[in-house]
């Protein structure tokens, strides 16, 4: 009897499907241009918050509109934390569903890593926050602030130091940073829903369902849909949930698989593909500028604010904890599973991709706003902490990952010399199409 052949070890960060990495490189793109722009607006928003100027600044955010009968005549800081923010999260609802329905993640082999880390991720950071602070005499109601990973800033430093990284690393940060989305949502739901009124929240249903409906019949107008989606938001914003909930079930209702046979996407990926760029690329960045903009100089010395128990435990949470997390629990899973790194990967790669997750910022922020109030001296410590954080994780993993990436380039230039010593056709030369 022939010996059975051994299996071949099962491996961390796979490339993945050729369908799946085609659609991870244009999320990518796009996210990285949001995240450029979410840099910007923030940078602007702190120049302006300290100018000559930021009194006007100052009116801008508080300006209000919107109808008062209705409860909505809210700040224009609110709107952008409230309403545009609901775009973001149904973008990352269509996201996650996608994921778990018909991408890789459908897989329990696949899906082991990215969940393992993002709970890592989450774990660590709120336990180092807890330490830190409660050795310092803090308020610990913004424990939940260091977990969140902003994918639009990681993926902008990404793009601008490691461009030769393997498509798998990228694929498994985005991956983690959907599922880190996934418990960021739920921690808002259940731990900062300050006052619950269940009437609105009952009312909010008819108009979910109808928009269930209409999206599962293929219905993609948005004629159809929107009035759906604004009296769902304003519903579950009078209930006390915070408003980005909403954006979260309305994405969950859309189909991932199409109806019919045809050519052409289904109606999770026509409206991921409408709605992301108004995410990344006007939601996110205005969130950012008005949540950015912390007054250091009307706030007399900087020392105090910095050395605050809030901002010290932020800044060991992003820095620290959530790269612990995320290392750690790859490591865990990779002990338990016996899983192997891919053959052209290092542990370092995981490393610097586990400090571009210690980058905290649109998320962080609205917890934080959420957890402490707006405009408090604690919501100062809040935003100098996330501010000081994420650049501090985005530096380190700049310079672990540009290194990595000068190693990349090196074997990309090897494998260029070899292609044409051997004749390949310039066709078969990228390492994606070799593999589809």
């Amino acid at each position: 009897m022939a010996a059975s052949r051994p299996r071949p070890a099962a491996r961390l960060f796979p490339r993945g499907s050729w369908p799946e990495v085609s659609r991870i490189g244009a999320i990518l793109r796009a996210e990285t241009v949001g995240g450029a722009l979410l840099v910007a607006a923030a940078f602007l928003a702190i120049v302006w918050a300290n100018s000559p100027w930021r009194a006007a600044y100052s009116a801008v955010s508080e300006f209000r509109i919107g109808p008062a009968a209705l409860h909505l005549d809210l700040t224009l800081a609110m709107w952008a934390a409230d309403g545009l923010l609901a775009i973001f999260f149904f973008v990352a609802g269509l996201e996650l569903k996608r994921e778990f329905v018909a991408g890789d993640l459908r897989s329990f082999r696949l899906a082991v890593l990215p969940v393992a880390a993002a709970v890592g991720g989450m774990v660590l950071p709120a336990a180092v926050f807890v330490a830190v602070s409660t050795r310092a005499g803090g308020d610990l109601a913004g424990w939940a602030i260091p977990t969140a990973t902003d994918i639009a800033f990681a993926l902008a430093v990404l793009a601008v130091v490691g461009a030769a990284l393997p498509t798998a690393l990228r694929t498994f940060l985005l991956t983690l940073a959907v599922v880190d989305d996934l418990l960021a949502i739920t921690i808002i739901a259940l731990f900062y829903t300050a006052e619950l009124h269940l009437l609105p929240l009952l009312l909010a249903a008819p108009p979910l369902a109808a928009f269930a409906v209409l999206v599962q019949r293929g219905v993609g107008s948005g004629w159809h849909l929107l009035p759906l989606a604004r009296a769902t938001w304003a519903l579950v914003h009078a209930s006390g949930v915070h408003a980005t909930v909403a954006g979260v079930l309305l994405g969950f209702t859309v189909p991932v698989r199409r109806r019919s046979t045809g050519p052409g996407p289904g109606l999770a990926e026509h409206l991921e593909h409408r709605f992301r760029p108004l995410s990344a690329g006007v939601a996110v960045p205005v969130f950012a500028f008005f949540a950015a903009g912390v007054p250091l100089a009307a706030a007399g010395e900087l020392g105090p604010v910095v050395s605050g128990p809030i901002t010290v435990g932020i800044i060991a949470g992003l820095v620290v904890g959530k790269p612990l997390g995320v290392l750690g629990a790859t490591w865990v899973v990779q002990r338990f599973t016996r899983a192997e790194l891919a053959p052209e990967l290092s542990w370092w790669d995981v490393l610097g991709l586990s400090l571009l997750a210690g980058i905290g910022f649109t998320v962080s922020l609205l917890i934080g706003e959420l957890a402490y109030g707006v405009g408090s001296d604690l919501d100062n410590q809040v935003k100098i902490g996330v501010l000081l954080g994420s650049g501090t994780a985005a530096l380190l993993a700049a310079v672990i990952l540009r290194i990595r990436d000068r190693h990349y380039r090196a074997i990309r230039k090897q494998d260029t010399v070899d292609d044409d010593r051997n004749g390949v056709p310039d066709a078969y030369r990228d390492d994606e199409v070799r593999d589809a």
